[in-house]
């Protein structure tokens, strides 16, 4: 093409929409590409540049369509630009700039996936362009078949992976010659070859190819048949050692899609890498729907404790903050709560996270702080804290235990059981004291265990309101039809399922009641299942969709209780994480 003679062919497909993008599932010869090849003056992708652009459309090895056409850049081609290439000055003043091709060549390309040879350098140019422009760049799909001849090539086969030479080795039938169009079908040629080479490697969908071309780890790719046949379907899938023993523990809505993932070079994690290296095999659980495999997840972890999981919240790490036994109580951190417990604070994450609650009630109710055990007959010298009035020294009998408990013990019962509204009031007087008197740093010290009360307060009175309900069933609308189906008994999930479409749902309720776990009660806001178990049931049966079917009991929570809070809780957060961003240098 040259002269005078300036002519945009598209001689099919071209009336295909825009958008929509291609399923990385779709297999190869199923796939749509269009393989594209520009010249330009060699600078930088700025938005211009562009002297040529040859594409060719093929699907299945045939040819559907072409796409080809001189650029006038707007600036002058280099004189070694055109020995390169052959294109002069005067073939490409007629010639359209590049906002009057683009249209073309964004239809051109709708709904395939692009191809090229060292695709980055192309798709920076095209994308450069449409930014200048402004058009919107579709963001297609895209292969590099630089990038798969050298995951598919050995050096034994071509000593480099540049087109000329590949072109050699496929024998194409077009050589390539620096010109637009004939480049492009060149890499069409190429593009079927090392597609012929992908089958040997198990690669057999273009999100494979485009997966396979990237750089992706010996490990990786050694490793790549412990995907093959899991379910897609929800679930969680588990990493095993040799010896059986779990690695990793995950869940997905698509357990097949998630396993892969972890074999693309999408996978980055160095401990992923490792935890790879030692797995065999790959079990897969299928669950009814994505609350059933996170709770499965949950409890899998907490049993087992895999290695590689993190992130891990396991339930023998929790800890309690509870009043003990006597005539003066004092706040003890305890790992477990027996069945006479009535006074108590939690879960909690660590005993740290515990110990900061507890100084937040120290502040703000003179219980106690001292480890004796304390008799009503017997005096035991007082500490500091009597001498600065920050205890009413018990331990000399200076307060009774009437008095104590009106005092110190009931508004923790109250706080932690319906209304803490007295210790934030306290804490709140106390932290604006502070300031007032210009003690920011022991004001914002007081500010953390304040949150550290609203947190612990807010958490167990949402988890005591599930846990107290002896059986709840409830229905959420599948993604297919249908209902996603679960039975919580004391904040466990005991059962779950999912009805067919155009089914009534009570049949599978009944059938899950009658499969499902027995859960008695049992003593704190958790009983028989994991904090983070009943927050995830919360979190589900919270949802706008989510419908209660029948409860047992009403599932409520205290007028004036700690949720009322929330608010403040917010700020306070806020507050703190603004904090400390400004005084990370």
């Amino acid at each position: 093409m040259g002269g005078a003679e300036y002519v945009q062919q598209a001689l099919a497909g071209l009336g295909q929409a825009a958008g929509g993008g291609v399923d990385p599932a779709l297999p190869l010869y199923a796939t749509t590409f269009v393989v594209v090849d520009l010249e330009t003056t060699g600078g930088a992708p700025d938005g211009g540049g562009i002297t040529e652009i040859g594409a060719v459309k093929v699907r299945g090895g045939e040819e559907l369509g072409v796409l080809a056409t001189l650029v006038n850049p707007g600036v002058p081609i280099p004189p070694f630009i055109t020995v390169l290439t052959g294109i002069t000055q005067a073939m490409l003043v007629p010639a359209p700039p590049i906002e009057q091709v683009l249209p073309s060549f964004l239809e051109f390309v709708a709904d395939a996936v692009l191809v090229a040879h060292n695709a980055p350098y192309d798709v920076g140019f095209l994308k450069a362009a449409c930014a200048r422009h402004g058009y919107r760049w579709p963001n297609p799909r895209v292969l590099d078949t630089a990038a798969l001849a050298r995951r598919v090539l050995s050096r034994d086969e071509v000593p480099n992976r540049k087109l000329g030479t590949l072109a050699a080795y496929f024998r194409t039938a077009t050589r390539p010659t620096h010109r637009a169009l004939d480049d492009a079908l060149a890499t069409v040629d190429v593009l079927h070859g090392l597609i012929a080479r992908l089958g040997g490697h198990r690669v057999d969908t273009v999100g494979e190819a485009i997966e396979f071309a990237r750089a992706v780890t010996p490990t990786q790719r050694r490793k790549r048949h412990l995907a093959d046949g899991l379910p897609k379907a929800p679930g969680v899938y588990i990493f095993r050692a040799a010896d059986d023993r779990p690695l990793y523990v995950g869940t997905s809505g698509d357990i097949a899609t998630r396993v892969r993932s972890y074999f693309t070079a999408a996978e980055k994690r160095a401990r992923m890498s490792e935890m790879l290296a030692a797995a065999e095999r790959v079990e897969a659980v299928e669950c009814a729907h994505s609350l059933e495999a996170e709770v499965r997840e949950l409890r899998l972890i907490g049993a087992h404790a895999p290695p590689y999981n993190r992130r891990s919240k396991f339930p023998e790490r929790m800890v309690w903050l509870k009043l003990t036994d006597g005539p003066y109580p004092r706040l003890s951190v305890v790992r477990s709560l027996a069945d006479g417990d009535e006074a108590y604070l939690g879960p909690f994450g660590s005993r740290r996270a515990a110990e900061l609650a507890a100084a937040g009630f120290h502040d703000a109710l003179p219980l106690r702080q001292c480890t004796h055990r304390l008799s009503l007959r017997t005096v035991t010298p007082a500490c500091a804290l009597a001498e600065l009035g920050r205890c009413p020294a018990p331990c000399e009998h200076r307060i009774t235990p009437e008095e104590y408990a009106a005092r110190a013990v009931d508004p923790f019962r109250a706080a932690t059981a319906t209304d803490p509204g007295s210790v934030v009031h306290a804490l709140l007087a106390r932290i604006g004291a502070l300031a007032a008197d210009q003690r920011y740093e022991e004001a914002a010290v007081v500010r953390a265990r304040l949150a550290a009360v609203l947190r612990a307060t807010v958490r167990m009175q949402r988890l005591t309101a599930l846990a107290g309900i002896a059986e709840l069933a409830a229905a959420r609308p599948a993604a297919r039809g249908g209902w996603e189906l679960a039975l919580v008994r004391h904040g466990r999930l005991a059962g779950a399922g999912v009805s067919p479409p155009g089914v009534h749902p009570r049949p599978t309720i009944e059938l899950i009641r009658a499969t499902a776990e027995t859960v008695p009660p049992g003593p704190g806001p958790v009983p028989r299942a994991s904090a983070e178990e009943s927050e995830r049931i919360l979190s589900w049966l919270e949802r706008p969709e989510t419908r209660l079917v029948e409860m047992s009991s009403g599932w409520a929570s205290p007028a004036a209780g700690a949720a009322r809070f929330r608010d403040l809780l917010s700020k306070i957060e806020n507050a703190a994480s603004h904090q400390l961003s400004t005084e990370r240098p």
